[in-house]
């Protein structure tokens, strides 16, 4: 560009689009997001925000489609809004959660059919599985747990945020979120085999073995601590399970 040309920019706006929170038409940039949306129209989120990357579940939404008989359901930090979507926000779901000691629990398949019997109510109508905004199969790790498989429900549940929308669509009345939250404490306390260098490393640092480059790190003034961090040895992005460092003497 030369000196006598003179730069425009050139602010694209986005088209706006109607939508309806608790009932009540807004006009919104089509290209947000239904929690930056609310937050468009006037809203101020007190409680119920969360992380905004999709994994806290605190911003569960349902809405409609105009034309379309179905409940829709999404969280509002990755949601998109669209024309004239109904919505509203569900951020709590009434649902006991069981009560127990965890420290008297053993990891048998019994323990969670007391804790929480009306996992047998569970009609395998797949409702909770299609009102998943994170694709869980919720009703299979019901069928497992029915089955005493803890560990296989632990698995299939491994990705559930704790939305209740399980919850808020099932026949049976099942508190699905807590029932897979328990079998995950339960894999993980009982079923799942330890790693072998666990003890070694909690034993080194009971000892103080990590003490002394500690110290020198809290040593060093800001530059030198910056300097240090990105002169470190990395592990390369192809690097096989046996990589190690090349100073090896705090593993």
């Amino acid at each position: 560009m030369s000196s006598t040309e003179v730069a425009v920019k050139t602010e694209i706006k986005a088209r706006l689009i109607p939508v309806y929170i608790m009932g009540k038409k807004y006009e919104v940039p089509e290209t947000l997001t239904i929690m930056k949306a609310i937050e468009y129209a006037g809203y101020k989120y007190i409680r119920g925000c969360g992380c905004r990357g999709g994994v806290c579940g605190a911003c569960s939404t349902v809405y409609r489609k105009p034309g379309d008989y179905k409940i829709h359901v999404g969280l509002a930090c990755q949601t998109v809004v669209e024309p004239d979507m109904y919505l509203t926000q569900i951020p709590f779901y009434p649902a006991l959660r069981g009560t127990y000691d965890f420290t008297e629990l053993t990891g048998k398949p019994e323990e969670i059919f007391e804790i929480y019997p009306e996992l047998f109510r569970c009609v395998a109508c797949n409702a909770c599985t299609k009102v998943c905004p994170m694709d869980v199969q919720v009703m299979d790790y019901i069928a497992a747990l029915k089955q005493g498989d803890i560990q296989k429900a632990a698995e299939l549940s491994f990705d559930c945020i704790q939305c209740g929308l399980c919850a808020s669509r099932c026949m049976g009345e099942l508190p699905q979120y807590h029932i897979a939250q328990l079998a995950r404490r339960i894999s993980g306390a009982y079923l799942t085999p330890r790693a072998e260098h666990l003890k070694t490393m909690v034993a080194n640092i009971e000892t103080g073995r990590f003490n002394e480059g500690l110290d020198k790190l809290k040593a060093m003034d800001e530059n030198t601590l910056k300097k240090t961090y990105q002169e470190r040895e990395m592990e390369p992005a192809t690097a096989g399970e046996d990589w190690a460092p090349k100073d090896n003497q705090y593993l």
